[in-house]
């Protein structure tokens, strides 16, 4: 089973004056980016390290809850914040690292079992996969769950 997802991008102008637009296939976004918003103090529109994160974030946080599933756990939240570092190297720019910092709530599971699930996750996940050039870094929080009443 194989799917092909896509995403649009549209420039107008050059680089520090322009401003363009993506667009995801299937709808659910559409927004400006531009230079400011990404090296600057625009935050009206998106930038691609920001949408990198959002996607890094939500498959993470899927996989988990997956892989915590595959288990025999079943989780009742799981929240995922992923940090998209960009740096200027040399003539260029990179993106050095990224952390991930998710918080799960699970039923019936030990600390050490849930930190060896997430940093499993950490790195079969298809976009960490993908992005396995940059450092990736996890702080993962087993939260109690809330007694039933």
């Amino acid at each position: 089973m194989a799917f092909t997802r896509k995403a649009e991008a549209d420039w107008n102008g050059g680089i520090i004056d322009g401003t363009g637009t993506v667009k995801l296939g299937s709808g659910a976004f559409e927004g400006a980016y531009s230079f400011q918003s990404r090296f600057g103090d625009d935050t009206k529109a998106t930038n691609p390290e920001e949408l990198i994160a959002a996607a890094h974030a939500g498959c993470y946080t899927m996989a988990l809850s997956g892989n915590l599933g595959k288990a025999g756990y079943q989780p009742t939240n799981i929240h995922t914040t992923a940090k998209v570092k960009i740096e200027k190297q040399g003539e260029g720019f990179v993106i050095p690292n990224i952390d991930l910092e998710s918080t799960a709530e699970v039923e019936g599971i030990s600390d050490d079992e849930f930190q060896k699930i997430a940093e499993e996750t950490k790195k079969t996940c298809p976009v960490s996969q993908v992005l396995a050039g940059a450092e990736i870094s996890l702080n993962a929080t087993l939260k109690k769950a809330a007694a039933a009443s």
